[in-house]
C-alpha cells in the first residue's frame, strides 16, 4: 500500500471518528424520542442536580449517571421504555450502557438534550 493510501484510509477513520463525536446523537433520533415519551416512556436525564435545576426537558426525572447503579431500582420494571440525555451525549450513552448490561430491555439513548 502507498504512503499516499495509508494517509487516505487515516483521514477517513479520523473525519468518521470526528463526525460520532460532533453529532451528538445517541441511538434514537427527536422524532423517536418524542414518540416513546408520549407513549409512556420515562425521560430520565442523566446531569448533575445543578444542571438539571438549570432547565430541562418536560417531564423529565434527574437521576445523575453517578447515582445511577443506586437508584436504578426507580426505573422499574425492566421492561419499560427508558430514553435517556445529557448535555453532550457522553453520560447518556455511559448511564445506556449500564443499564442495558443491567437488563433493561428498551433503553434508549438520545444523546445531547439539544437533540430533543
Amino acid at each position: 500500500m502507498t504512503t499516499a493510501a495509508q494517509i487516505g484510509i487515516a483521514l477517513a477513520i479520523v473525519l468518521a471518528g470526528g463526525y460520532l463525536v460532533l453529532r451528538r446523537g445517541g441511538d434514537v433520533s427527536s422524532s423517536d424520542a418524542r414518540r416513546l415519551v408520549e407513549s409512556g416512556a420515562r425521560l430520565i436525564d442523566v446531569r448533575t442536580r445543578e444542571e438539571f435545576a438549570d432547565g430541562h426537558l418536560p417531564g423529565a426525572v434527574n437521576i445523575p449517571v453517578q447515582e445511577l447503579d443506586r437508584r436504578m431500582s426507580e426505573l422499574e420494571p425492566r421492561d419499560k421504555p427508558v430514553v435517556l440525555y445529557c448535555r453532550s451525549g457522553n453520560r447518556s450513552g455511559h448511564a445506556a450502557r449500564a443499564l442495558r448490561s443491567a437488563g433493561w430491555a428498551h433503553v434508549h439513548d438520545l444523546g445531547a438534550m439539544s437533540q430533543w
